[in-house]
């Protein structure tokens, strides 16, 4: 297509195609008069300036001037109608010295890809690298947009183990993550083997040299935005095998068996909703914190809500120091990342929030503020709590009496529940002692007994006729105890029961203990140990 420009000295300008469409536009505002022009979505602007570097051309009904891009092959009187654009072409014009001044400093093409096919055919190879042209910063040289393809610069993995999600450059080696295979590449360099089966390593002028497969069928499968970088070890998940994994120089390691194999094997598997659809996929965010050196990983399932309106995640941190998951966070992280020592998380944006929402900005962790805000993330506030399991002489029965901790004021119980003893097949409605019903339809019951919450030593204080009592933990140099009342439903043949009897029966027992919600919120809390009194029963 030809164009004039009027110059007043020598210059040069490019004049390059982007698009290439043909649309039907409906005008059903009539035109009050001037140019006709069309925004990105197709709506006419009526009274709008002209887009600049917009040539008009000759043409139109009525006298009004029509834009190449927008050709018509119908006559526009400014009245309400159908307007046809045919070929609709954006054009592009731009001087080829900077600010269009006489001997400027000329501008070069730079990192652009200018052609425009008009019938692309394109072929996906999901297996396949492919690498470009040289950049030097220090030369100028840059032929990052250069693919020849008289050379050989590409390199396939084995299609077997899917595409490739993930690859990460490491010293001289390149680790591409297949969905099933995790392999490295060596890069400017390539392995002779010899007859006996010995390798050695020598300079070429290959880009990536032979793929190498790590020991273990283990991939990304399709979450690369699991992982996560430390020195030489590198952490990540594969869904498909119910894994949590780290890379390093002993090959990989699967982390997730350290005490929590039901845990991912449970969460994995109902992650997504339909594994089909792209839109409906659950998602594995994990990420570095440098400052308490622990790799982080968020699991957060599609839909994001449950059936009640709840948003449901799970967000632990992997410790090297230990080799287990030492706990669970309250936070919902969209990503997260660390800089100079310092752990950073932006929010997840589910639920529609907004750009005022506190989970949407940058948030740095560990940030000590006044008053306290520990267990606050993105404005929110939670509350710490703790299982754990009183088991000394698990093979005793016995009496769980009491409930002692050493530590920061403000804890409490939320439960303490005796062991299970198995099922029992019962006539109804007999039902012997120590035993709640589990399933009154099918009369199974097992052995179990809870205790009621047991109040913080702040918040069971009150005062009786002058007289200072507590009614969940009370102190005693500088440690806490409390009585535990059992709670269990009487059984036939007990004289007493509920807050006449004192203590829980079981081989073993859990406890849940969490904060208060009034002892110096966000706080510190401390928790060094805890102990029950117990007695043999009979």
């Amino acid at each position: 297509m030809p164009a004039i420009l009027e110059v007043n000295y020598f210059n040069s300008f490019w004049l390059k195609k982007v698009v290439d469409c043909t649309a039907e536009i409906d005008v059903s505002v009539a035109n009050s008069g001037g140019p006709i022009a069309i925004d990105a979505d197709n709506n006419p602007l009526f009274g709008r300036p002209v887009f600049p570097g917009i040539f008009p051309l000759t043409g139109g009904g009525g006298g009004f001037p029509v834009f190449p891009q927008y050709a018509s092959t119908n006559t526009n009187t400014g009245a309400a109608g159908s307007f046809k654009p045919m070929d609709r072409l954006d054009w592009q014009v731009e001087e080829a010295r900077i600010r269009g001044g006489y001997n400027n400093t000329s501008t070069s093409l730079g990192i652009k890809a200018y052609l425009v096919e008009e019938e692309p055919q394109a072929t996906i190879r999901f297996n396949t690298l492919i690498y470009s042209g040289i950049f030097n910063s220090r030369t100028g040289i840059n032929n990052t947009n250069q693919f020849p393809i008289g050379q050989d610069i590409t390199k396939s993995v084995d299609p077997i183990n899917d595409s490739i999600q993930k690859i990460y450059a490491e010293d001289t080696n390149l680790i591409i993550f297949q969905e099933r295979k995790v392999s490295r590449a060596l890069i400017d360099k390539d392995a002779i083997y010899s007859a006996e089966g010995g390798g050695s390593v020598t300079a070429s002028n290959i880009v990536i040299g032979q793929v190498i497969a790590y020991a273990g069928e283990f991939g990304i499968s399709k979450n690369p935005e699991s992982f996560a970088v430390y020195g030489y070890r590198k952490y990540f998940t594969d869904r498909d095998r119910n894994a949590v994994l780290r890379l390093s120089n002993d090959g990989i390691t699967e982390i997730s068996n350290t005490g929590m194999i039901d845990f991912f094997r449970d969460r994995f598997t109902t992650l997504d909703q339909n594994p089909n659809n792209p839109e409906t996929i659950g998602k594995l965010i994990g990420g570095w914190d440098n400052y308490t050196k622990q790799y982080f990983l968020s699991i957060q399932p599609f839909p994001a809500v449950d059936e009640n309106g709840n948003y449901k995640y799970y967000t632990l941190a992997f410790d090297e120091t230990v080799l287990g998951w030492p706990t669970f966070y309250s936070f919902k992280p969209g990503h997260m990342m660390s800089l100079a020592g310092n752990f950073f998380s932006v929010g997840s944006l589910d639920g529609g929030a907004t750009d005022t929402n506190p989970q949407a900005n940058l948030y740095q962790h560990y940030v000590e503020t006044t008053p306290q805000n520990r267990n606050t993330f993105y404005g929110t506030y939670n509350k710490s709590s703790i299982e754990f399991i009183f088991n000394l002489e698990p093979s005793i029965s016995k009496v769980f009496k009491t409930i002692e901790y050493e530590g920061s004021n403000g804890w409490q119980v939320d439960s303490l529940i005796s062991d299970y003893t198995g099922y029992d097949l019962l006539p109804a409605p007999i039902v012997p002692p120590w035993q709640i019903s589990r399933d009154t339809a099918s009369t199974l019951t097992t052995n179990i007994g809870t205790a009621p919450q047991i109040s913080s030593w702040t918040e069971g204080e009150y005062i009786e006729n002058g007289v200072r009592y507590y009614a969940g933990f009370n102190r005693k140099e500088n440690k806490y105890y409390a009585n535990l009342i059992n709670t269990s439903e009487p059984a036939q043949g007990e004289i007493n029961w509920g807050d006449k009897m004192t203590g829980i029966k079981g081989y073993i027992a859990t406890v849940k203990m969490t904060n208060d919600d009034t002892t110096f919120v966000g706080g510190v809390k401390e928790l060094f140990s805890a102990s029950s009194v117990t007695v043999r029963s009979s």
